[in-house]
């Protein structure tokens, strides 16, 4: 692929800050203990993750940087599909009869500690808005 047609990268450094404000937020809204906050996160070591939540700044790795960028997409589609900010906010934590879920919650799936799972039900959510 020629060099101009590559995307540019943007470092993790100027995206660290934000990416855990807008995640720390979600937590708030989401009523995220701490352990799930961390497995959320990719179970980062707790010295790191308290760091993080006290300076809400941080250099952070591809691999976190794409979990956020997932919850937040969750987040987003919820606030679209449910004109109510709290059902939306409630809904990860309600069981679900879906055969992703199958029975459990969203956030029981997502707590699994997999990226993969925090893809599954973005793409879910984004299906359910018809995207």
């Amino acid at each position: 692929m020629a060099a101009h047609l590559q995307p540019e990268a943007v470092p993790t450094a100027e995206l660290g800050g934000p990416a855990l404000r807008a995640f720390f937020k979600l937590a708030e809204h989401w009523d995220l203990r701490i352990s799930d906050q961390r497995k959320l996160l990719g179970d980062p070591p707790e010295s790191t993750f308290y760091k993080w939540k006290r300076q809400q700044e941080g250099s952070l790795s591809r691999d976190v940087l794409e979990r956020i960028s997932y919850l937040l997409g969750i987040y987003k589609d919820l606030q679209i599909l449910f004109t109510d900010a709290k059902q939306a906010d409630a809904w990860v934590h309600k069981p679900n009869t879906a055969p992703l879920f199958g029975g459990g919650s969203a956030m029981q799936r997502m707590l699994s500690g997999n990226v993969a799972d925090l893809y599954v039900v973005r793409q879910y959510l984004d299906a359910q808005r018809g995207w």
